[in-house]
Formats: structure tokens, C-alpha cells, sequence
């Protein structure tokens, strides 16, 4: 067995080390959006679907040797494609669709080696099976889940941190060397036992006595010759569910923290956790504590989804992620009952990838297509409480309607403590907390009527009596489980919604604010969870700066204290185009947005463009890559001001605040022009990352925090200024408004190569 499991640990290892080592290749090239990932996990979902079918097709049709003549012709041109670094020259290929150049860029560069990484799982163990009959394949893919965590574990905790990326990618390139080594070793066993292999009859699944499995195995569906439909329908639906709340998970919590590895890698290694112990043994999953724990987490989910970044950032992690741990503990440890005899494995392995690549494009493709806001997570949620019902009824599960008591009391202890929390927070919004607490307490209700209804502790057989009954409790308690999040879709709210939207970036809503009220009627732009300005739609308020670009703020003050004459303002982040407001006439303002319905918006919904005195040009594309192909055409901007707004919301791009990036920023600009960088944030304190990009180019560098707000429409907000022009450093206006030393937190210098956000997190 050994060589089969170096072989699969290594693969998988490999596999997943990748994953974050190629997104961070990419990030910044597609503007450090959650989008990026989420198409980088469509990729690879969808490649080990191809390595899955590839396996069990080369295994079900070719002879043994022809298979490893297959196999290693594909791994030699593995070797051939190496290294896997994008090179530069797809930066000039990024135009149109996000989606279609990630997916483009990634087969390029890592498409062939990847497709034959996937396919070491299902092939090693079918070769595994051949030369061992009689011992139970499965526990090796444990072990390869086991590899794939520890590589997800060990990126963010080591190698990121200890690596350049290109170090990062010629150590992969060894492994993958090594990979080779082990793989042919397994081809020449399977080689040699060929010619028996060809004409021995395909061995019977094994005992459950036989490969160490006890009789909580009993039952399973691997001692039936063939699986049924629905068994194979359940193949495609679990994983899919798992995969659709695995990426959910990821965007959420990339939305309204931050887009860092870490939190690409830990629901990712908490998915792989499941399928390493339900695979690993039947014992590990109880099907009863585990439904109540997930009925507990719904609950706590169906919370927190509203309170947005309103709640704490360590409890939106724990919440999502313990609850995203237990729903794919159900979803694995039903599939893992459902599991055929070993000659069906490469069948069983290649549904399973099917509906792990088909909840990868129900979120990254389909959802952004059909609804304008975050409704994956709960959609999965719903579909899983009602598979469960379904299996419930299926197997006439005992333990699910215990369960489901259980989870009853459980919530009606954590409900009350957790909306007190809120409460005294004040974070939720009172009439809508309201609203869902008290329909919440009737779905509680109902599931505490099933329970009492389906179960007489006195006579255990009753549930079977029951049969036609229990059909309908189930799909009752199914349909009240999801009632719980259709009921977190919509806020109830006075305020008039004038666009919602979504796309590769984001989310995007308009709201329009005291629509009678001539005097206070406004705009506001929300990206996600974060308000990106608003605007007064009376003509004599609508020229005011507002929210974080008011005339105390740090860029009020650094547009207030340029030299007279026309001035040239660049601006990183359109957003409303409330800087359009400073423009006077003959000054030029150069604004780069990488979101086309930002634009859309700020020309239609809002009119600070429109009122701007100045000429105002619009440049579409992600501010670095446009900035940089300006200066490798020879062409200066010649700033007097350069403003850089993209880090107000919480998935903050980290590619534009690194040495590289600051490079090209001193370029644009004059020599003696000044650099504003916003940098107010919820969970990370970016101060110490612009001071030491300040102390290594030479740059005066103030820290003006505004948190007077005099009128509500002004927001409290933090503002860097940096330049090398001592007479504006000197403005007694300036100098005032600066935040003192202080005692700092200390950061690293930032470069493309690396960039750490763990350290100054508030």
C-alpha cells in the first residue's frame, strides 16, 4: 500500500498547494475581488471533474498497460509545461468578461498538470484495488484529503510566509517532479501484474468484517450489486450542496472581511475535514448530533446574515464556519453511507466531482446572472434542510426526528442569548430583528409539533407506523428550515430601492432616501455592505461633498491646499464622484474604475459628475494595470493629487498598496504632488502599511482621522497624506488636523511578492 499512498499524499498535496499559490499569481490582475477566487474554484472544480472522468474512463475501457502508457505520456507533458507562473503578457490579454479570461489564463498556464493531479485520487485506488483484491480502497481517500489539508493549512502558516511567490512555484515544481517519481513507481507494479490483472474476474466487494468495518457500516449501500437511481442522484446532489455552501461561505466572508488567503483556505480545509473523517470510518458521522448541530447553526446563520458587518468579524468566521463545517458533515457523512462496492468507485468519485463542479457554477456562473445580491448561501442551506428531509423519510431515520428535538431546545436557549448580544449593540435594526425573532419562534414551534407528533418514546416502532404521516412532517419541517432564510432576503424597509445589481464584482444597490421630502431627499451607494457616498438630490445641496470627502476630511484638506490655478486629481475608486465636487474650471480629474455598473450608476443615479466644473475622464480597467501600461507608453499624468479609495470596504485590494504599486503611483504624479490614500476600515488598521511604504521612498507622511461629523451626511473617516513637497507638508492646516505618533503597530513592507494582513488586524 505504501507506494499507492505516497503517491495519492503527494498528489493531493500538490493539488491544493496550488490553489492559493496560482490565485495570488492572478488576484491583482482582475482588481483583488472575492470574484476571483470564487472563478479560481470554478476552475479547479471543474478540472478535477475532468481528471475524475478520465479515470474512471481509461480504467472501465483501456487494458492496465495501456492505461499507464496513458498515464505517463500525460505526466511527461506535465513535466514539459513547467514552470506554471502566468507571465506578464496576460496582463495586456485582460479585457471584456473577468470569468472567461481567469478560466482562460488558469488552462494555460496550469491546466494540463492540474487535470492529471485530479486524476491521481479515483486512478491510484482503482490500481490499488486491482493489485490487492479483497482490501477496502476508501481509506485511501482519507489520506487524500489529509494531503490536500495539510497543503491548505501549511500555505498560509509557512510557505506564504516564508516564500516569494516564485520560490513558492519551484518548490511546487520539485514536488510535482517527485510526484512523477512516486506515480511511475505505481504504474511499473500495475505493469508488471498485468497480464493476470487482464484475465483474473473482477473481485466481489469485500466483507465489512473482512477490510475492519464494524457494523455501523450495516446497512450501507456498498453491499448491494448496484446503486439505485436515487442512490446516484444523492452521488450528484450532496456534494453539490457542499460545494455550494462552501463557496457561499468563502464569499461571504471575503465580502465583508477581507480577500486574503486565509480566508480562501479555511472553509476550503474545514470542507476537506469532513471528507477526511466520514471516509475515513461509518462511526465518525452520527447522523443525529450532527442534524441537530446544523438545525442550532442555521439558526445562528439566519442571524448573522442580516447583521452584515454590523456583527463582530470574529463571529461572522465562527459562525459561518463552524455551521459550513457541520452542514458538510452531513452532506459527506450520508454520501459516505451511500458509497457502492469498490468496482463502482471511479463511477461513485466521478459523481461526486460532477456535483462538486456543478455547485461551483451555480455561484460563480449562474447565481451572478440571475439574482442582483448574495442568495447562494441561503439556497444551500434551504436544499440541504429538505434533503434531509428526504433522507429522513427515505431511511425512516429515528435519529433525524430525535435530532430535530434536540436542535429545537438547543435553539430556543441560543436564540434569546444571541439576540440579546444584538440587541445590546444595537446592530441588527430593531423592526427587522423583530420581525424575523418572531417568525423564527413559529418555525421553532412547528418543528417542536412534528417532533411531538412523529415520536412515542414508549413504542420505537411507531415511527415506521407513522410512514405516510412522517412524509408530511418532513416536508414541513424542510419548507420551515428554509422559511428561515427566504426570510433573510429581503430587509423590511421604508426606503425606496432605486437599482440593485450584481456582477463579477459585487453587489451594487441605490437607495433613495425621504423621497418626499424635498429638503433631505438623497441618493446612497452601497457595494455590498459598504457605503460608497450619497448625494442630496436638491440642485443646491447636491454640489456638497459628503460622507468621507467632506472639507475637514484628509483629501478635503490636501485638494483645499493645492496651488491656485488648474489642478490635475486623479482618483482610484469612482464611486458616486463626489470628488467631482473640488473641480474647478480648467481643472482635470482622471478617474480609474474597474466595475462598469459603477460608472453605469454614477452617471444615472447621481450627478456630482454631471455638476463638476472641471473636465472629468472616466478610465475603465483596474487602476494599477491602467497606471502601469501608462508609463510603459512613455505617458505621465502629472498628478498634482492622486487619490486612492478602493480600501473603505472590507475586501480591501491588497496589490495596491505594495512597493511595486507605489512605484508606479510616484511616476503618475509631480514631484511635488501628494498622495491621498483612504484608509478607514472596520477589521484592519492599514496605517502601519502606508507609514513603511512612506519611510522607504522618502515621503512626509500625516495621518488625519475626522471624527468630528457635525451633520450626519459627514462621516467619520481616516485619510494618509504623503509627499516629498516640504511647503505643503508645512501647511499649518494640514499640520493640525495630523494625528500625533502615537504608539504603531509595526508592518512589513509590502511588494507584490508578499503581503501579510494578519499582523494589523484591529
Amino acid at each position: 500500500m505504501l507506494p499507492f499512498a505516497l503517491t495519492i499524499f503527494t498528489g493531493a498535496f500538490l493539488l491544493f498547494q496550488v490553489q492559493p499559490l496560482i490565485g495570488k499569481y492572478i488576484l491583482p490582475w482582475f482588481g483583488g475581488g472575492p470574484g476571483v477566487w470564487t472563478t479560481c474554484l470554478l476552475f479547479f472544480q471543474t478540472l478535477l471533474l475532468g481528471g475524475y472522468a478520465y479515470a474512471h474512463f481509461s480504467t472501465s475501457r483501456l487494458t492496465p498497460r495501456r492505461q499507464v502508457i496513458l498515464h505517463l505520456v500525460l505526466l511527461a507533458l506535465s513535466l514539459a509545461l513547467l514552470p506554471i507562473t502566468p507571465g506578464d503578457g496576460w496582463k495586456s490579454r485582460i479585457s471584456g468578461e473577468p470569468n472567461l479570461q481567469i478560466l482562460l489564463l488558469l488552462m494555460a498556464t496550469i491546466g494540463l498538470p492540474y487535470f492529471v493531479l485530479s486524476s491521481t485520487g479515483p486512478l491510484m485506488q482503482r490500481w490499488f484495488s486491482q493489485t490487492n483484491p479483497g482490501v477496502s480502497p476508501y481509506r485511501l481517500y482519507a489520506l487524500s484529503n489529509v494531503g490536500s489539508l495539510l497543503a491548505l493549512l501549511s500555505y498560509p502558516a509557512y510557505f506564504e510566509v516564508n516564500f516569494s511567490r516564485r520560490v513558492q512555484a519551484n518548490l511546487w515544481s520539485g514536488g510535482l517532479l517527485l510526484f512523477v517519481a512516486f506515480c511511475a513507481y505505481c504504474a511499473y507494479l500495475v505493469w508488471r501484474q498485468a497480464p493476470a490483472l487482464a484475465t483474473a474476474a473482477v473481485p466481489s466487494a469485500p466483507d465489512s468484517t473482512s477490510t475492519g468495518e464494524t457494523a455501523a457500516a450495516a446497512g450501507s449501500a456498498e453491499s448491494a450489486e448496484a446503486a439505485t437511481p436515487t442512490d446516484k442522484l444523492m452521488w450528484v446532489t450532496l456534494p453539490m450542496i457542499a460545494s455550494v455552501l462552501l463557496l457561499a461561505t468563502t464569499n461571504k466572508l471575503c465580502q465583508e472581511v477581507a480577500v486574503i488567503p486565509f480566508l480562501w483556505v479555511l472553509p476550503l480545509s474545514l470542507y476537506l475535514l469532513t471528507f477526511i473523517i466520514c471516509f475515513d470510518h461509518a462511526r465518525w458521522f452520527h447522523r443525529g448530533i450532527f442534524t441537530a448541530l446544523l438545525i442550532v447553526g442555521m439558526a445562528v446563520v439566519a442571524l448573522v446574515i442580516p447583521a452584515g458587518t454590523d456583527a463582530p468579524m470574529r463571529l461572522q468566521i465562527v459562525a459561518y464556519t463552524a455551521t459550513l463545517f457541520v452542514a458538510c458533515m452531513v452532506c459527506h457523512g450520508e454520501l459516505y453511507r451511500l458509497k457502492p462496492a469498490p468496482r463502482h468507485l471511479t463511477a461513485y468519485f466521478l459523481y461526486i466531482s460532477f456535483g462538486g463542479a456543478l455547485g461551483g457554477f451555480l455561484v460563480a456562473i449562474a447565481a451572478p446572472a440571475i439574482f442582483n445580491d448574495y442568495r447562494e448561501l441561503q439556497l444551500g442551506f434551504w436544499l440541504l434542510s429538505y434533503v434531509l428531509g428526504v433522507l429522513a423519510f427515505r431511511h425512516r431515520s429515528r435519529e433525524i426526528t430525535l435530532a430535530a428535538a434536540a436542535g429545537a431546545v438547543a435553539v430556543t436557549l441560543v436564540l434569546p442569548w444571541l439576540r440579546t448580544y444584538f440587541d445590546g449593540g444595537e446592530s441588527l435594526g430593531g423592526e427587522y430583528l423583530a420581525f424575523f425573532r418572531d417568525r423564527a419562534y413559529w418555525v421553532l414551534a412547528g418543528v417542536a409539533a412534528f417532533v411531538a407528533c412523529a415520536i412515542d418514546f414508549r413504542r420505537r416502532r411507531l415511527i415506521e407506523e407513522w410512514q405516510p404521516r412522517m412524509a408530511f412532517f418532513v416536508m414541513i419541517l424542510s419548507v420551515g428550515l428554509g422559511a428561515v432564510f427566504v426570510m433573510t432576503w429581503n430587509e423590511r424597509s421604508t426606503v425606496q430601492t432605486l437599482s440593485a445589481s450584481r456582477n463579477f464584482y459585487g453587489t451594487l444597490k441605490v437607495l433613495n432616501y425621504y423621497p418626499d421630502d424635498e429638503e433631505d431627499n438623497y441618493h446612497l451607494l452601497i457595494h455590498g455592505a459598504t457605503t460608497h457616498g450619497l448625494q442630496f438630490v436638491k440642485p443646491e445641496k447636491a454640489v456638497m461633498p459628503t460622507t468621507y470627502y467632506a472639507d475637514s476630511s484628509g483629501v478635503g484638506l490636501a485638494i483645499n491646499n493645492l496651488p491656485e490655478g488648474p489642478r490635475r486629481v486623479g482618483l482610484v475608486g469612482l464611486g458616486t464622484g463626489t470628488i467631482a465636487a473640488y473641480g474647478r474650471k480648467g481643472d482635470y480629474l482622471r478617474i480609474y474604475e474597474i466595475n462598469p455598473a459603477v460608472e453605469h450608476l454614477a452617471r444615472t443615479q447621481f450627478k456630482y459628475l454631471d455638476y463638476c466644473q472641471g473636465q472629468v475622464e472616466i478610465v475603465m480597467g483596474d487602476a494599477r494595470l491602467m497606471m502601469e501600461r501608462e508609463v510603459a507608453g512613455g505617458a505621465s499624468q502629472q498628478f498634482d493629487l492622486l487619490a486612492l479609495d478602493a480600501f473603505s470596504s472590507d475586501a480591501i485590494p491588497v496589490h495596491l498598496l505594495t512597493r511595486e504599486a507605489m512605484e508606479i503611483y510616484l511616476k503618475q504624479m509631480k514631484p511635488d504632488g501628494v498622495l491621498a490614500v483612504h484608509i478607514s476600515n472596520r477589521y484592519l488598521d492599514l496605517r502601519p502599511v502606508v507609514e513603511k511604504l512612506a519611510d522607504t521612498f522618502g515621503l512626509t507622511v500625516y495621518c488625519i482621522s475626522d471624527d468630528n461629523e457635525p451633520n450626519w451626511w459627514i462621516y467619520a473617516t481616516t485619510w494618509m497624506l504623503l509627499t516629498k513637497n516640504q511647503k505643503f507638508a508645512a501647511i499649518e492646516a494640514i499640520r493640525d488636523a495630523a494625528d500625533g505618533p502615537g504608539d504603531r503597530k509595526q508592518a512589513p513592507l509590502w511588494t507584490d511578492d508578499f503581503a501579510s494582513l494578519y499582523s494589523i488586524m484591529k
